[in-house]
C-alpha cells in the first residue's frame, strides 16, 4: 500500500489494551485512569479480520502494543492467529517486561519474532519512583528469560527524562556484555510527555562516547522502525536511537497505528483516522473495511508538527490510550 506522497505502508502497531501494571509518570496519572470498558476494546477475532485486509494490501509487519499488552489474557493465541495470516512475515512484542518471564515461553512457541522491553532506569529506587511500582527485579528477570532464546531479537527501549539518576551510560552498558540493542527514545511531546525535559541524540551521544569511545555507524537495515543504530568497539550489542524530534524520519515512515478501540491512525500528533469497530459491529463487509483502510491511508500527513503551538486537529489523548 503506497499513500499520497509515495510512501510504502506496510507496519501497523496494534494496542491490545490501555491497562497497564505500572504508573510511568510520563504515560499515566499516579492513581490510574478510567481504562476502556472490555466491551469497547478490539476482540481478537475483530483484530485478526483487520489484519487480513490489511495483509491482503501488502501490511508485512505488526507491533503488539498497549498499554501493557501481557495484562490481556492469552495473549499467545492472538500471537499464534496472526502469524497464520498469509502475508504477514513478522510479529513482535513491546513490554515492560514485568509479566514476560511467566509469558515468554508460549509467546515464543506462537512465533513472536522481537521484543521490545521498556526500562529506563537500572536504579532500582528510581524505577519505583518513576513507574511508582517495585518492579524492576521483575522487568530485569523478563529481560534474561528474553535472552534464553537466541532466536529472539531482543531490545531495550529508553526514554531519556533529564534525571541525573537515570543514568543513561549505566544503561548502555547492556550493550555492553549481552547481545542486544539499547535503543534511547526521545520523549514525544504528548499527554503526560509534555512536562518533561527534552534530551536530545545529540547530547546522549556525547555521554556515551565520553565512556566507551566513539559510536561507529551501522547501516545496515536493523528492525521495521527509524532507528538508527552505532557499534562501540568491545561491545557485544548495539546502541540506537529513534530520534523523532531533532532527526524527523517522516519521509520515510511506513507505519499507522490500531488503536485498542478500534480507530486506524495514521500519525501520532494526530487524531485523524477512521474508527473500524463502529464499521466492523455496524456490520460493515471486508469491502468497506478494505475501502476504509485504503482512504485512511491515503489521508496519512507528510509529516509531524511537534515544533509548532498550534496544529489542528491535534491528538490530546496519551500513549497508552494510542499504543505505546
Amino acid at each position: 500500500m503506497v499513500d499520497s506522497f509515495g510512501r510504502t505502508i506496510d507496519y501497523v502497531r496494534i494496542s491490545v489494551t490501555d491497562r497497564c501494571n505500572l504508573r510511568c509518570t510520563y504515560c499515566m496519572p499516579e492513581y490510574g485512569i478510567e481504562s476502556v470498558s472490555h466491551f469497547d476494546i478490539l476482540r481478537y477475532d475483530e483484530i485478526i479480520r483487520i489484519v487480513k485486509i490489511l495483509a491482503y494490501h501488502g501490511f508485512k509487519k505488526i507491533k503488539i502494543t498497549g498499554g501493557e499488552p501481557l495484562v490481556r489474557k492469552d495473549l499467545h493465541q492472538l500471537v499464534a492467529q496472526l502469524n497464520q495470516i498469509n502475508g504477514i512475515e513478522q510479529i513482535t512484542l513491546t513490554t515492560n517486561g514485568v509479566l514476560l518471564a511467566e509469558s515468554i515461553d508460549e509467546l515464543v512457541k506462537a512465533g513472536i519474532s522481537a521484543i521490545n522491553i521498556s526500562l529506563d532506569t537500572l536504579n532500582k529506587e528510581l524505577y519505583h519512583r518513576m513507574t511508582r511500582r517495585d518492579q524492576l527485579e521483575n522487568a530485569l528477570l523478563g529481560i534474561k528469560s528474553a535472552l534464553n532464546y537466541p532466536q529472539l531479537i531482543v531490545k531495550i527501549n529508553c526514554v531519556p527524562l533529564g534525571i541525573k539518576e537515570q543514568n543513561l551510560v549505566e544503561i548502555a552498558s547492556l550493550a555492553q556484555n549481552l547481545n542486544i540493542s539499547v535503543r534511547f527514545i526521545e520523549m514525544m511531546p504528548i499527554g503526560y510527555g509534555n512536562e518533561f525535559e527534552f534530551v536530545s541524540q545529540k547530547s546522549i551521544e556525547q555521554l556515551i562516547e565520553k565512556e566507551y569511545g566513539p559510536l561507529i555507524p551501522v547501516y545496515e537495515k536493523l528492525g521495521n522502525g527509524p532507528s538508527k543504530y552505532y557499534k562501540i568497539d568491545g561491545f557485544k550489542g548495539i546502541i540506537g536511537f529513534i530520534s523523532s524530534l531533532s532527526h524527523k524520519y517522516c519521509d520515510c515512515c511506513n507505519r499507522v497505528r490500531l488503536t485498542c478501540e478500534g480507530f486506524l491512525k495514521t500519525c501520532l500528533q494526530y487524531n485523524n483516522g477512521y474508527d473500524l469497530r463502529s464499521l466492523i459491529r455496524n456490520g460493515g463487509t471486508d469491502e468497506q473495511i478494505s475501502r476504509a483502510i485504503i482512504d485512511t491511508v491515503d489521508q496519512k500527513p507528510l509529516e509531524h508538527n511537534f515544533d509548532k503551538l498550534n496544529v489542528k486537529e491535534k491528538e490530546i489523548k496519551s500513549m497508552f490510550q494510542i499504543g505505546g
